[in-house]
């Protein structure tokens, strides 16, 4: 019942953010719109701890203010790369280990990466994320990074539980 109320207070939220009209009748149909999609979403049984992840909203600010920063400085590199006719590029192939603990977890891991300007998340199979990157020593900094820990951090996954030392 927390998961469908969940969804309907952020369906809400989301949806006066981005309407910007605040009139008795849009927010009749803002209010009707959103309580038939969670009727829907709960016929459907899609519902759950995944599709409403609630128990990420305490730790959630301060992972998107880190990830902004982390595609701001990205910008910077891709933008330095484009300009400066110096600057080479060595794009390349590799697979990371995701090691978060649920696949909502991974999926989060993979989409920070290709938020991420210079790199790209190709593939994410079994626990294992396909990257493309803009150049090898990016590639490098991945591999059991600070990405990594940050999502697993973002999951309430302690150092430890992922066999870290």
């Amino acid at each position: 019942m927390r998961y469908l109320l969940g969804l309907i207070v952020g369906a809400a939220v989301l949806w006066l953010l981005l309407s910007g009209h605040y009139t008795p009748m849009v927010l009749g149909l803002g209010a009707a719109s959103c309580l038939f999609c969670a009727y829907v979403c709960h016929r459907m049984g899609i519902v759950d701890n995944e599709s409403v992840p609630l128990h990420l909203l305490p730790r959630l600010p301060g992972y998107a203010a880190w990830l902004g920063t982390e595609i701001a400085r990205s910008n910077w590199d891709v933008a330095k790369r484009i300009v400066r006719p110096g600057r080479h590029i060595s794009p390349t192939m590799v697979r990371l280990r995701a090691r978060q603990s649920s696949e909502l977890g991974q999926a989060i891991f993979a989409n920070s990466i290709t938020l991420t300007p210079g790199t790209v998340t190709v593939a994410l199979r079994n626990g294992e994320a396909e990257v493309h990157a803009i150049t090898r020593a990016n590639a490098q900094d991945m591999d059991g990074g600070d990405m990594d820990r940050r999502v697993r951090a973002l999951e309430g996954q302690r150092r430890d539980a992922a066999g870290d030392t």
